[in-house]
């Protein structure tokens, strides 16, 4: 291999009808103008090996769709990726993925396809959405040579942005769901995870038309400017 092939990076292998639905995924579609009440939005959480961003790998995922202002359970995914010779540290046991299930997972391209095709062109939201976009960004081009360019809204970030007044910038999803009384049923597996998320998304989508933020792009760079403030030095 030339030293040129070795920097790309080895290309996937496909076959002929998984190159075929590739081809096929849709564009992302841009924030826009509409009201965040149509806007249809994927919740999307990641179980993996672990917390390295460059040796871990995704193991499993999950996700939920909130649209017309209500989490859609008719839209809900969940895939176990099965991982050959994979390390798993001791929180990946306890959320259930032990060795067994990841075997008896799905071929990681495969479910790649099947993520990227619920997805469609709609954004995602996950909490603390850098370590999963990161993580999902790398699966994807290891495993279909794809590259994601959806906008990912953190809501880790979305939350203390509206909610000021909970003085809870640093918080965890449990802290969010107690502070607002939230009733969740099982947690801590992708797709627990990610429905739980949504709840909690849809009390900051009413508290965004509260404060006058009515479209995905208003939120976005609402949260943009937010976010600016914070890294900003004090003086």
């Amino acid at each position: 291999m030339s030293l040129f092939g070795w920097l790309r990076g080895k290309k996937p292998s496909l076959d002929p009808h998984q190159q075929q639905r590739l081809a096929q995924l849709a564009p992302p579609a841009p924030l826009g103008n509409g009201s965040l009440r149509n806007q249809r939005w994927v919740v999307v959480d990641l179980e993996t090996s672990g917390l390295n961003l460059n040796r871990d790998q995704v193991l499993s995922i999950g996700a939920v769709v909130i649209e017309d202002g209500a989490v859609d359970f008719s839209q809900m995914f969940e895939r176990t990726l099965q991982r050959a010779d994979t390390k798993l540290s001791p929180s990946v046991l306890i959320h259930g993925l032990g060795p067994s299930a990841i075997a008896a997972g799905s071929d990681p391209a495969q479910a790649l396809l099947d993520f990227m095709a619920f997805v469609g062109e709609s954004p995602l939201l996950a909490f603390h959405a850098p370590f999963d976009q990161h993580m999902l960004c790398r699966a994807l081009k290891d495993s279909l040579g794809y590259r994601l360019a959806h906008p990912f809204l953190d809501v880790a970030d979305i939350a203390p942005l509206l909610c000021p007044e909970a003085s809870m910038r640093e918080a965890g999803l449990d802290d969010w769901i107690n502070h607002f009384n939230l009733h969740v049923g099982e947690r801590h597996h992708a797709s627990a995870d990610a429905l739980a998320t949504a709840e909690l998304m849809l009390i900051l989508f009413s508290r965004a038309r509260q404060q006058h933020i009515d479209t995905p792009q208003a939120l976005q760079e609402r949260l943009s400017q937010w976010k600016r403030r914070k890294q900003a030095p004090s003086f």
